[in-house]
């Protein structure tokens, strides 16, 4: 008899659930048990909505330049994507480079 170690349920592949305990905007960076997600709309408190778990976004950032391939990560105190590992939580690459002064940073979004 064959394992079955992991069973297809549907969904759309980029996107999880998430129903937020206070009012979120689209566009919103949320961290949830390790998770990044952006919001794709508005949602109320307590109404489910959807979060985006991978794409390509303009990302806000302050500070450093950021070049094409570098690690970014999400700083939730902040938030905003930086370089810093330690205390965030991976988001991504850049794909395209982003000086000091910019104020966001193409990014694609690939977690793990």
């Amino acid at each position: 008899m064959a394992i079955t170690y992991a069973t297809y349920v549907g969904g759309d592949q980029d996107r999880i659930d998430y129903t937020p305990s206070s009012a979120v905007s689209a566009g919103d960076v949320i961290l949830q048990v390790g998770l990044l997600g952006v919001a794709l709309s508005d949602m109320a408190a307590s109404e489910k909505g959807a979060l985006a778990t991978a794409g390509i976004y303009d990302v806000a950032k302050v500070g450093s330049a950021i070049d094409a391939g570098d690690v970014v990560y999400w700083d939730v105190a902040d938030n905003e994507v930086n370089e810093t590992a330690s205390g965030n939580t991976k988001m991504g690459y850049a794909i395209d480079d982003a000086a000091a002064g910019d104020a966001t940073v193409r990014l694609i979004m690939m977690q793990g």
